[in-house]
């Protein structure tokens, strides 16, 4: 799934642990294996992960596999990134821009 060892694939049942009640910011991207645009921002996400390593906890959730955190979160469109900070979603990515880097990195900068 993932190629960095930066990157934390999460479920419906671990969501609240690894994600709400995280000390540190946490960027969630919210995919699923056959959606073009999720392939295209993945290895961002990954870059991203080992760049803020020991920052920010970057997790990937399959939503076809965890459908109570798309729920939740009324994920209409994937891909979605969520920015959580404190339990609380502080950013929302939806699709994948073509400067994708650039802005995944200004929401993360934003919430350190």
């Amino acid at each position: 799934m993932s190629a960095s060892n930066n990157v934390l694939n999460v479920t419906d049942a671990d969501f609240d642990q690894t994600v709400l009640q995280s000390e540190q910011p946490v960027l969630v991207d919210l995919w699923a294996p056959w959606c073009g645009p999720c392939r295209m921002i993945g290895p961002v996400v990954e870059e991203l992960a080992d760049a803020y390593a020991g920052k920010v906890k970057v997790t990937k959730v399959n939503v076809d596999e965890n459908q109570q955190v798309s729920m939740r979160y009324h994920v209409r469109s994937i891909p979605t990134v969520l920015m959580f900070k404190n339990g609380q979603v502080v950013d929302t990515l939806i699709g994948a821009p073509g400067n994708a880097r650039q802005v995944l990195a200004q929401m993360i900068d934003k919430t350190l």
